[in-house]
């Protein structure tokens, strides 16, 4: 049987229990793990917190297979509900099962680690693999079907917004004029194509196809539009004094965290205004105080430990009625 835990090393483990397990003190709490992938922080959560059950939400039916396995191995499976679902089907996953209000909801957004590692799917350049990059193998969309497609146009935008590629042009045109007589099937064609296009005194360190596979990877699985949807949802079921807690590895991702939070966190009201009206006060207290990073110490255990951004706040009062709905109709409009 493969060593789950050789393969699997939960970023900042520590300091996520520690934000995690205050809000399950009671015996009956409830934690939903939106990203469970191979279950390292769902397992601690679990061990910190003996009277919680946990809801263990992923698009990969392998990572919730091997994460049920490594539960039942630690004597966790009473208190543990695998579901196979995208985490903007919150509402949805949380009406299957008959309930209501949670007290924490957990995200660690980005690639698992089962997805890292396995190089079958193309999620990785440093792999020759198909160009297939689904974090849900059920859907049909692939990397491929992106880049066989799509506009000049998209391309440009997606490498833009996505990879935050200099080069997003260039390499969208060639994509566009190779792909009528050698369409781009595997992460070595995708490879090939950027090393070609971007000039070599203008490349980051690393391999320069980075950029462009991150890029693929979000609009393949449709990451920020199915995370601006999603908070808004975690937030109308959260019960009083119940915490988000959050880690990103993309600047994107951290933004879009960031905003949602820190929009519950601030008085909404005009400068000078001598009285603040109840529904106008905060609803967020922020736990960590703008972002959690790794130490050099964690890095160099957990090398992709080194672009972390781990925020959670904790709901102090009743939301507002109208106060999330910009993140619902932007999370629409993105969709």
């Amino acid at each position: 049987m493969t060593d789950l835990n050789a393969i699997h090393q939960p970023v900042l483990l520590d300091e996520c229990v520690g934000l995690v397990a205050p809000a399950l003190a009671h015996g009956d709490a409830i934690v939903v793990d939106c990203t469970l992938g191979l279950a390292g922080h769902a397992i601690a959560f679990l061990k910190s917190s003996p009277g919680a059950h946990l809801i263990g939400i992923d698009r990969d039916e392998e990572a919730l297979e091997l994460a049920t396995q490594r539960m039942d191995q630690e004597g966790l499976s009473s208190r543990f509900i695998p579901v196979h679902a995208a985490f903007d089907d919150f509402d949805e996953v949380l009406e299957s099962q008959g309930i209501e209000h949670v007290d924490a909801a957990f995200m660690d957004l980005g690639l698992s680690s089962l997805q890292i590692d396995e190089t079958s799917r193309g999620f990785s350049y440093a792999h020759d693999a198909p160009l297939d990059m689904r974090m849900d193998t059920t859907q049909t969309l692939t990397a491929a079907e992106v880049l066989a497609s799509y506009s000049l146009q998209r391309l440009t935008s997606i490498f833009r917004e996505y990879g935050e590629e200099r080069f997003s042009r260039p390499i969208a045109r060639a994509i566009v004029e190779s792909r009528e007589s050698h369409p781009l099937q595997t992460s070595k064609d995708l490879n090939e194509l950027v090393d070609a296009t971007v000039p070599k005194s203008h490349r980051p360190a690393g391999n320069p196809a980075k950029r462009v596979f991150q890029a693929l990877r979000i609009e393949v699985n449709g990451e920020l539009e199915k995370l601006s949807q999603t908070l808004p949802q975690i937030a109308t079921h959260l019960n009083m004094h119940g915490r988000i807690v959050v880690e990103s590895y993309h600047s994107l991702e951290d933004r879009t965290v960031k905003r949602f939070m820190t929009a519950g966190t601030r008085v909404n009201v005009p400068r000078g205004l001598p009285i603040i009206p109840e529904e106008a006060q905060p609803y967020f207290k922020d736990l960590t105080h703008g972002a959690i990073k790794a130490d050099d110490m964690q890095i160099e255990e957990n090398p992709r430990s080194a672009s972390v951004r781990l925020r959670a706040v904790e709901l102090i009062r009743h939301i507002p009625e109208n106060a999330l709905k910009e993140y619902e109709e932007h999370g629409k409009e993105r969709g």
